[in-house]
């Protein structure tokens, strides 16, 4: 059998940070567009403000949650319950859920995204929005599923879910 722990020692950190980067990037443009969409009301329907925020807190949420993970890991990688194949599943399948309806919403709230010759407000700022929320529900998805492939493992070494995403 195959011993992936090195890869995960490796690749957690890596995969978190991109995340964690990606979702600063996804904080900014939200934000920036959340106080315009305040002060001047310019938003191009109620959809795209409702969205925008809704995207605003899935980046916060996923930047807080994210760094707790991360240094948890590079603390204890091999033990601990909040190090867990549960724990991390759990914070996934959530954050997963908040990047789908996030990056759908605001995909359907655009049309699948603005053509920037029609003159919108703030055109290049949407679709950068969109573009980034795919980009981290890609990061997202793919931590999930190496996190439900370590639980398949954790469980054959009888650990069960509880089991550490390294033995």
């Amino acid at each position: 059998m195959v011993d992936y722990d090195t890869h995960i020692r490796r690749g957690h950190p890596v995969i978190f940070s991109l995340i964690i980067l990606f979702s600063i990037i996804e904080l900014a443009i939200s934000a920036w567009l959340v106080s315009r969409f305040n002060l001047r009301h310019d938003y191009l329907s109620l959809a795209v403000r409702d969205r925008t925020r809704f995207l605003l807190f899935t980046s916060c949420w996923t930047i807080f949650f994210s760094l707790f993970y991360f240094a948890l890991f590079l603390h204890s990688p091999a033990g601990g319950i909040m190090t867990s194949v549960l724990s991390h599943a759990v914070f996934l399948v959530l954050t997963w859920i908040f990047w789908t309806a996030g990056a759908a919403a605001i995909t359907a709230a655009l049309g699948g995204g603005l053509n920037c010759d029609a003159h919108f407000v703030y055109c290049g700022q949407l679709n950068a929005l969109e573009g980034f929320a795919w980009v981290v529900w890609i990061f997202v998805t793919f931590a999930l599923l190496v996190v439900f492939f370590r639980g398949i493992a954790a469980s054959r070494r009888g650990d069960g879910y509880r089991g550490s995403l390294v033995a």
